[in-house]
Parts: structure tokens; C-alpha cells; sequence
């Protein structure tokens, strides 16, 4: 029985080149779930929201240990991309900063949280 462990990623990243095509982004979060060494259970389901002021790619997946959600607004510059990873599995949270650096960041904020049994930031090397 593989043990589970409550971790959960959260990144608020600026971006020069943000996603904005849905099947792209689907690709993406195949791409990425392949790479954190989890399972995909539903989804990934993509879509842009074409409201002024709220634009953007916001996709979902349902992984076989939780998910992964990404928002994206393209309107301002730079971009703003929200990404949330939470997993009942263990995985290697410096794939997910290589996976973003294709969106050109210029600014990464994050928090690392072991919620196994309450809110305990985890440092990223």
C-alpha cells in the first residue's frame, strides 16, 4: 500500500509567453502529471474564458492522488499564471518550476505545504 503523504504546491508565477490555447494546455497538464509520476483519473479539461478584465486558459485534472488546476490571464503584462498541485503521493516539486520556465517567468511566488496534518510550509531547493 503505497503511503500517502498530503503535499500540495502552490504557485503564483508572471509570465512573458502565457498558455492561451486549450488544447495546448491539456497537452501541458498530460505532459506534467506523466512527469510528476502520477495518474490521470478525469480530464485534463481546458478552457478560455473570453470575459474583458478575467481572460485566460483556466484547465483541470483529476489525478488518481487529487489534482492539478491552472489559471491563466493573458491581459495584463506580464501574464499571471496560478497553478495548485496537491497530491496524497510524493513527487518531485522542481519538475513542475522546469515545466513553467517554457512561459518565460519573470516573477515566481510559492508555497511548498506538507498538509498531512496541518499547514507546514516545505522549503524547495
Amino acid at each position: 500500500m503505497a503511503m500517502i503523504v498530503h503535499k500540495h504546491l502552490i504557485i503564483r508565477a508572471e509570465v512573458e509567453k502565457p498558455p492561451v490555447d486549450v488544447e495546448f494546455t491539456k497537452d501541458w497538464m498530460r505532459s506534467l502529471v506523466q512527469k510528476i509520476g502520477m495518474k490521470i483519473c478525469a480530464g485534463p479539461i481546458s478552457a478560455y474564458v473570453d470575459v474583458p478584465g478575467n481572460r485566460g486558459v483556466t484547465a483541470v485534472t483529476i489525478i488518481e492522488t487529487s489534482h492539478i488546476a491552472m489559471h491563466v490571464w493573458d491581459e495584463p503584462d506580464p501574464a499571471l499564471l496560478q497553478l495548485d498541485v496537491y497530491t496524497c503521493g510524493p513527487f518531485d516539486p522542481s519538475v513542475i518550476f522546469q515545466e513553467i520556465e517554457q512561459f518565460v517567468p519573470v516573477k515566481i511566488s510559492w508555497k511548498y505545504l506538507d498538509r498531512e496534518h496541518d499547514l507546514v510550509e516545505i522549503p524547495v531547493d
